[in-house]
């Protein structure tokens, strides 16, 4: 699943892109995606104008006229550009499955001024929802601070963590407690800060919880200015990698040497809340 600074990347090709377009038209292929689109979803964006794109969390936010687009990629959802004018072979966005448009599994389209704006989904985990101001804030409300917020801060993190028995890589992906990070950057910045995945909140101390605040920022700031992560070998929308993967210290480095220069650790593969995660057996406690 695309994780914040990969749905960043996607949030600033749009910006840079479909900024101030019109849509003319859209067209649903088919609307059972996580959360059924409604018989009104084409004929309510019909003639908007893209005003501004944001992104909350992992979440995209188109906002229009008088309405705001929502949009989640889900686990296996991308995003494609298809410039009118010129031709782009590589029209993904994000960094996930092909880089160029796949045959199957195009479920709408967003027919602008001069691009294509094609959602493409396999699994259908992703979604599209449509809101008023009052509903948008609503729906977030129970979305958590992101890392690279003021408000993810050591006092925030020591009262949330406060007789908490769960362990610090299950609170890096609950996005109550703190939003954006995935299962990919969660393995890293425990790495970074030398915590055992499964050390329980509530033993955390306070030098720990400096470094959760510190390397949550640094890792994902990272990996936002190196492109986000390339899993796989191919190029987005602009022609580039994601670079980040290069830069793994755990993920998906199983038995292999510990990185830390001073560290005779190898690195191991434990599934906690079965999902995959990385550490090094000696250097994290």
């Amino acid at each position: 699943m695309p994780e914040l600074p990969e749905i960043e990347i996607v949030k600033q090709s749009l910006d840079k892109n479909i900024k101030f377009e019109k849509i003319k038209k859209v067209v649903v292929r088919n609307r059972s995606l996580r959360f059924k689109i409604p018989k009104n979803f084409e004929i309510t964006l019909k003639n908007k104008k893209i005003k501004k794109i944001s992104r909350k969390s992992k979440y995209i936010v188109l906002h229009l006229e008088d309405i705001y687009c929502v949009f989640h990629l889900g686990m296996s959802g991308t995003i494609h550009l298809i410039n009118k004018k010129k031709y782009n072979k590589n029209t993904n966005t994000s960094f996930y499955s092909s880089s160029d448009l796949p045959i199957k599994h195009n479920h709408i389209e967003f027919l602008l001024n001069n691009y294509q704006l094609i959602y493409n989904d396999p699994r259908r985990f992703g979604f599209f929802k449509l809101f008023k101001k009052k509903d948008l804030s609503n729906f977030f409300k129970n979305v958590g601070p992101e890392p690279l917020n003021k408000s993810f801060n050591i006092s925030y993190i020591y009262n949330y963590f406060i007789n908490k028995k769960k362990n610090i890589k299950n609170f890096l992906l609950d996005q109550k407690f703190v939003s954006g990070i995935g299962n990919i950057y969660a393995s890293e910045i425990l790495f970074y800060c030398k915590i055992h995945p499964l050390k329980k909140a509530k033993n955390l101390t306070k030098l720990d919880i400096k470094k959760i605040k510190h390397f949550s920022k640094l890792i994902l700031n990272k990996a936002i200015k190196k492109g986000g992560s390339s899993i796989r070998n191919f190029k987005n929308a602009e022609g580039r990698n994601g670079s980040y993967q290069n830069q793994f210290k755990v993920y998906q480095r199983e038995n292999l040497n510990c990185l830390n220069g001073y560290c005779n650790g190898k690195i191991k593969k434990k599934f906690i809340s079965k999902r995959s995660t990385f550490f090094c057996n000696k250097c994290q406690k």
